[in-house]
């Protein structure tokens, strides 16, 4: 295992700054936006597909450093009703995929996306419900006329490019948002869809982590991994319940937000989390994502490396010689 990082949290700062930074700090993996919500700052895939020498400058500027690029992050909603939102999330897409078989990168990590409920409908909706009988309707028409046709179309263009891991964070708001909803994905269209598994929004799903991790790792699902935790506020959840539509700035009105590793829960839960992900063999990076309201993105990082150097599992497994 290696500590990696989505580079977002420095959009600020130019990409060889960046990366001297990352590198200073221990960083290893590097998991670069290029584009939809992630922006592109550090990696504009229609610049460095259109020139050569741009892509190789990109390149050595990574590899000089001693750092590896293991994904491109294009999180989008490909799935939009609005078409012309939808449409420029599927070329940026697309345009991700073809950089990654250019840069030899073999993940793309993403969103799965939400469609409307019918339509002419101009939001998505998320379906969070089995009564009344409109809403197991609404579901039933997103994934056979929307969800299932779309990504069957986008993994056969990943495999035409040799990409063969599409790793969709498992996130409340579109269609993939924990392990069923997943391999139901994985089941209709092929390998090629497996996890970005996030535990910060399973965690105030109240899924188990590990569990998780074990059930879509044997299937062979498990395609990338965040390293972002969860504060679950036990007095606004009690009250509340944790569906929030608070802002996530709010940290001191809502029943959940995130935080840096090891912030959210103990170093005991992160050791399950890494054992899980060794027991199933997980060998990519643990990307690190900031998104704590609480910490300025430097601070949260560091600790966040800090914390994982500590637990992750980075030496092979030799052979068992008590057994």
């Amino acid at each position: 295992m290696r500590i990696g990082v989505v580079t977002v949290l420095l959009r600020d700062l130019p990409l060889p700054d960046a990366l001297d930074y990352l590198a200073s700090i221990g960083v290893q993996d590097l998991e670069i936006g290029c584009g939809a919500y992630p922006g592109n700052e550090h990696c504009n895939p229609a610049e460095l597909l259109a020139d050569d020498d741009k892509r190789a400058e990109f390149q050595e500027a990574i590899t000089s450093r001693g750092l590896n690029l293991s994904a491109l992050a294009m999180h989008g909603n490909p799935l939009h009703p609005n078409a012309e939102l939808a449409e420029r999330h599927i070329a940026e897409e697309r345009d991700a995929i073809r950089l990654a078989e250019k840069l030899g990168v073999e993940t793309v990590v993403g969103f799965s996306g939400c469609p409307g409920d019918h339509e002419g409908a101009k939001y998505p909706n998320w379906v969070t419900n089995a009564w009344p009988p409109d809403y197991p309707a609404i579901l039933e028409w997103q994934w056979e006329s929307r969800v299932i046709p779309y990504w069957r179309e986008s993994a056969a263009f990943a495999r035409d490019h040799g990409i063969h891991k599409i790793a969709l964070e498992m996130h409340p708001g579109f269609v993939v948002y924990n392990t069923e909803t997943l391999m139901r994905l994985r089941d209709a269209v092929g390998p090629e869809i497996g996890a970005n598994l996030d535990p910060s929004h399973l965690f105030w799903q109240g899924i188990d982590v590990p569990e998780a991790i074990l059930d879509i790792g044997r299937a062979g699902a498990l395609h990338h991994f965040h390293a972002k935790d969860t504060r679950i506020e036990p007095t606004v959840a009690r009250k509340h319940g944790v569906l929030d539509t608070r802002s996530l700035a709010d940290t001191a009105e809502r029943a959940w937000i995130f935080r840096t590793v090891g912030y959210g829960h103990g170093a005991e839960v992160w050791r399950d989390i890494v054992t899980a992900l060794r027991t199933v063999n997980y060998d990519g990076p643990l990307s690190i994502e900031h998104e704590d309201a609480l910490m300025s993105p430097r601070e949260g990082l560091e600790k966040a490396v800090r914390f994982l150097r500590e637990i992750i599992i980075e030496q092979p497994t030799s052979d068992a010689y008590w057994a």
